[in-house]
């Protein structure tokens, strides 16, 4: 796996920069820049990450690196990605699917289908969702298009959280353009579905994908006005309605924080994890997988990762302390939840502390864990630290970091 050091040195060179003029363009300080291009940083915080790809004018996710098994290497794309490009975009001058192709569909099992999907996603099952989302895509694209006026806007609701999915599932295989690309078209179908809260929630997705792009303040407006408009014209009264205002203040708190306006993110997610004291006073969303993650839980794991990014690792723990997870955070959240928990203690120099949360991550996601470049870092901060606690070693070996 490539050394963040190694990626920004390349792209500080192929920009024609030195470390003074990167330090100067990015807001980040030169010793920074120098200890990680020297290896002895292994890793950033995200606010220094944004500060550093826009120096290199270049996406948070060229420094980042590349998803597993998503290499940037000028090879062509794998037939997976292919199959998912057409199903987001159809070719042109493609012959309509044939109308009789539907009497064997069901929508009811088309909804199944996209809300395991989802289930899919979070579990980080990303090759087998990419197997099965173009036909999922394929089938609703179908159920928009015919039937009655009213069957079609079930359809084009369909279709808009399929195409949601697929824009999720792009953003985490590093294609952000191909993502928004889905998420436009999955704005349009929320639009003709007639749901007033597909839309916001599909707005929120677009958020997300321009908080990759390095574009916070475009995705900062984007989720507070997608908020305002759950607030005023759909209401909160209802599970569904206040989880998905829930979302769209957490991104907009969380693209507030990476711009630097740390102190209104918190204001912003304590009053979201007031309103999240609510959601057991309603009825229960009918599938909760398909709706947007917000609880008590969700809020508390966003604060967590927040703080540890802006280097308040005691304020993190503090966060993270007795914090009971909620059985419907997803297990992508809770794998989050612990990493970030153990970047806290390898800031504060507990190292012990960084172990134990770090068996505990193996345990619950051993395969997520041994890819994921903010995993291996944190285990080579340990290493190059004055203590070794037991099990360090065996974490190191997994996830393939030489002593």
């Amino acid at each position: 796996m490539e050394h963040i050091g190694d990626r920004l040195a390349r792209l500080r060179r192929l920009a024609d920069l030195t470390q003074e003029e990167l330090a100067e363009r990015s807001g980040v300080s030169v010793d920074v820049a120098r200890k990680l291009e020297q290896r002895r940083k292994h890793s950033a915080r995200l606010p220094t990450l944004h500060g550093l790809a826009k120096g290199l004018g270049t996406e948070v996710t060229a420094l980042i690196g590349d998803p597993p098994a998503v290499p940037s290497n000028g090879d062509a794309e794998s037939p997976q990605l292919v199959a998912l490009r057409r199903a987001i975009m159809p070719p042109l001058f493609a012959p309509p699917p044939e109308r009789n192709a539907a009497e064997s569909l069901s929508l009811p099992l088309l909804r199944a289908e996209i809300s395991d999907g989802w289930t899919l996603y979070h579990n980080a099952e990303f090759d087998r969702l990419a197997d099965v989302l173009p036909g999922m895509i394929a089938d609703a694209r179908l159920f928009a298009a015919i039937g009655s006026a009213e069957h079609r806007a079930q359809g084009e609701g369909s279709l808009s959280k399929a195409l949601q999915l697929a824009g999720h599932l792009a953003i985490r295989l590093g294609k952000t353009d191909l993502a928004l690309s889905s998420l436009e078209r999955a704005a349009t179908a929320a639009q003709n579905s007639g749901d007033l809260l597909l839309a916001p929630m599909v707005y929120g997705s677009v958020a997300w994908a321009y908080q990759r792009q390095n574009r916070l303040g475009d995705a900062e407006h984007l989720a507070e006005r997608a908020a305002d408009t759950v607030e005023h014209e759909t209401g909160m009264k209802t599970a569904a309605g206040l989880r998905v205002w829930g979302g769209l203040v957490m991104s907009a708190a969380t693209s507030a924080a990476r711009s630097g306006s740390y102190d209104r993110a918190t204001e912003m997610m304590t009053t979201a994890e007031q309103w999240a004291k609510r959601l057991p006073s309603l009825p229960p969303v009918e599938d909760s997988r398909a709706v947007s993650v917000f609880n008590r839980s969700s809020v508390r794991i966003e604060r967590v990762r927040l703080a540890v990014q802006h280097e308040r690792p005691d304020e993190a723990l503090g966060l993270a302390k007795g914090l009971r997870l909620s059985a419907d955070v997803p297990p992508s959240w809770r794998t989050w939840f612990l990493l970030d928990v153990a970047r806290a203690y390898t800031d504060i120099g507990d190292a012990f502390g960084a172990v134990r949360t770090l068996e505990a991550l193996r345990r619950a996601a051993p395969g997520w864990m041994r890819h994921h470049v903010l995993a291996v870092a944190i285990i080579q901060d340990l290493y190059s630290g004055p203590v070794q606690p037991p099990g360090l070693r065996k974490l190191a070996e997994y996830v393939g970091v030489r002593p």
